[in-house]
């Protein structure tokens, strides 16, 4: 009998690149299980369990095979990745600290009676350890067993990293290999806070000046949204061109959630200093502080200033909008609920439209239609309706995810961890979507970002080698 071996490949690549993992030397028709299991922030492993039937030549090729059981179904070339859960069942922080550390996934694949495979239940998260635990000791009798590492990382060979703590601003950059100039993007994060530092990593990989800077809940910075003047980000958007010295002075946003919202309002305040806008799961309108509001001001009160100014908001002087369906009944609560009865109000909608027709450059939206968070789909097709009202002269792209929730990110991750304690106010809530949707909305939606980017830059140096 032929010795059973796994292999994945390639072994050692960046975050975004899809692994091929192949068993050979199996019994044919053998059940193999194959048990994922990575540590993640904090030393937490979390794990993802399959077991598939090996085909008349004694291999399973994930990329081809669906599973008969285990954490995921169909076929997914990284369904033991994305269907990972935490073994301690809270974690919900997937990426490494500190982020330029590597990602290690050990995958152990097992040959065994069917008696034994289906002596688990493989729909839960503890079967899935017992089963990864099996695997990685062979105590299974009658078993063969086979294990393969490989690494995923944020930052390619060469990508350097530099705390920013200048001209009050607070936030990291990361820059690619090489003299440059490169393209440049700042990212922000949403409601959460904090600096979006493995955004930028992957950013920088892929050739980009990435400056994540933090504006709340971060070293030295407020606690809260409420009150952050958008100066504060027309600063980072200077900063950053004067230190990087952007090739073809490309500078774009990328903005998450509460950032999506922010990106497409800096588009519109400061057109000539943004070259294009990435908005992941945006607004089309400026909403008050929420969630992540001062306690001393409340979720009513302002999110953005400007002159000293507060912008209006959707919750100002609206005559339905209601918390109630957020407040009540038993958690997780979905906050998407509360601000559809916002939308009732067209007066308030109309004062609180981000105007962005004044953004003066290729705008990219994407948005989920289970979304829990507040709806994202409604209110990217509102900011493309505006964009084609106002005939917007450059690209503009929609991508809008089936089944997919509030977190999309980039692949691939972990995609199970739907419910959370909000970072700020701490209420149970959901983000919505089903772990295969955004697992697909995650990869999907980084492609197209990346062509979106490379097609801004190229149309940019066209235009200023045209005049």
């Amino acid at each position: 009998m032929s010795s059973l071996t796994l292999t994945a490949t390639p072994a050692d690549a960046l975050i975004d690149v899809p692994r091929h993992l192949v068993v050979r030397g199996a019994t044919p028709g053998a059940h193999i299980t194959l048990a994922a299991r990575t540590a993640r922030a904090g030393g937490v492993v979390w794990h993802a369990h399959a077991t598939f039937v090996a085909d008349a030549e004694g291999v399973v090729d994930v990329s081809r095979d669906a599973p008969v059981s285990g954490s995921y179904q169909g076929v997914s070339a990284m369904g033991l990745i994305w269907s990972q859960v935490p073994e301690d069942g809270e974690s919900r922080d997937v990426f490494p600290q500190p982020v330029i550390a590597p990602l290690v996934t050990t995958v152990f694949a097992q040959e065994a009676d069917v008696g034994h495979v289906g002596s688990h239940d493989h729909g839960s998260a503890r079967a899935s350890a017992a089963l990864a635990a099996d695997v990685a000791s062979a105590q299974a009798p009658t078993s063969r067993v086979s294990s393969v590492s490989f690494t995923q990382r944020l930052a390619a060979e060469g990508v350097t990293r530099r705390d920013v703590r200048e001209d009050g601003l607070v936030g990291t950059l990361y820059l690619p290999p090489g003299e440059g100039p490169h393209p440049a993007v700042m990212i922000l994060n949403g409601s959460g806070g904090g600096i979006n530092e493995p955004g930028a990593a992957l950013y920088a990989s892929h050739g980009y000046a990435a400056f994540a800077l933090g504006y709340f809940k971060g070293p030295g910075l407020p606690d809260y949204i409420s009150n952050t003047p958008l100066e504060y980000f027309k600063q980072g958007l200077d900063w950053l061109r004067r230190t990087v010295r952007p090739a073809h002075d490309f500078v774009a946003l990328s903005g998450q959630s509460r950032g999506g919202e922010l990106v497409l309002l800096l588009g519109a305040t400061f057109p000539e200093a943004v070259s294009a806008v990435i908005g992941y799961v945006p607004s089309a309108l400026i909403h008050s502080a929420q969630n992540a509001c001062d306690p001393a001001i409340g979720r009513e009160g302002p999110t953005w200033l400007l002159d000293g100014k507060p912008l209006p908001h959707i919750w100002e002087n609206n005559r339905t909008a209601s918390w109630a369906p957020f407040d009540e009944g038993p958690p997780p609560h979905r906050h998407a609920k509360a601000m559809l009865t916002a939308l009732d109000d067209a007066d308030a909608v109309e004062r609180a439209r981000i105007p962005v027709e004044k953004i003066r450059g290729p705008v990219m939206l994407l948005s989920a239609q289970d979304d829990g968070s507040w709806p994202s789909s409604l209110y990217s097709r509102m900011v493309t309706e505006r964009l084609a009202t106002h005939a917007h002269p450059y690209v503009v792209e929609h991508l809008d995810f089936d089944r997919a929730g509030h977190a999309i990110v980039f692949p691939f991750v972990p995609t199970t961890q739907l419910v959370y304690a909000h970072p700020v106010s701490g209420k149970i809530s959901t983000g919505g979507g089903e772990p295969d949707a955004n697992a697909i909305a995650d990869e999907r939606s980084w492609a197209a970002v990346q062509a979106f980017l490379a097609q801004a830059v190229a149309e940019r140096a066209h235009s200023q080698g045209q005049s």
